[in-house]
């Protein structure tokens, strides 16, 4: 099985300030950890609203759901007005996840040796973010977001609140 990105979410979000670091290279000074956490939490934390108000309030049509009902928001069409963020009935959008400058994750794919962690595994002083061998596992609460990364947390279920 091969290596993927882990983030917990639940730790993840106990920390006041994230100090990780990303090595994109297209981008210096670039916080990939935005874009691996908003991912993250439209995967998993959004209530997929069958209304959608974050997507219907979005003046320049950033955001969609795709074929999973999932909410993805397409960067180049973002503007950061935070009106998604103010929209979202569950405060489920955080606006400092949603910058105006581009943020992106490769998840280090074909620059790491052998054994080397990409930059923000080893500077994320809590581990909320590691490099490891990792399958999904929806009783363990690990969904694997995409082909190269899992992400630890609670999901939200409208089926158990209806």
């Amino acid at each position: 099985m091969a290596k993927k990105l882990f983030i917990d979410l639940e730790v993840c979000r106990t920390c006041p300030d994230c100090v990780v670091e990303c090595s994109y290279f297209y981008h210096p000074g670039n916080d990939g950890i935005r874009y691996l956490r908003e991912t993250a939490e439209f995967a998993v934390t959004c209530r997929h609203c069958d209304e959608a108000p974050c997507v219907a309030s979005c003046p320049s049509e950033a955001l969609e759901k795709d074929e999973n009902e999932i909410v993805k928001r397409h960067n180049m069409r973002c503007v950061s007005c935070n009106t998604c963020a103010y929209a979202c009935p569950f405060g489920t959008i955080l606006p400092e996840l949603v910058p105006y400058f581009t943020s992106h994750c490769d998840f280090c794919m074909g620059r790491l040796g052998q054994e080397e962690n990409p930059l923000c595994v080893q500077t994320c002083p809590e581990k909320a973010v590691q490099y490891k061998e990792v399958r999904a596992d929806e009783k363990k609460f690990l969904f694997e977001v995409s082909g190269n990364l899992v992400v630890h947390s609670r999901p939200w279920k409208k089926e158990d609140y209806i």
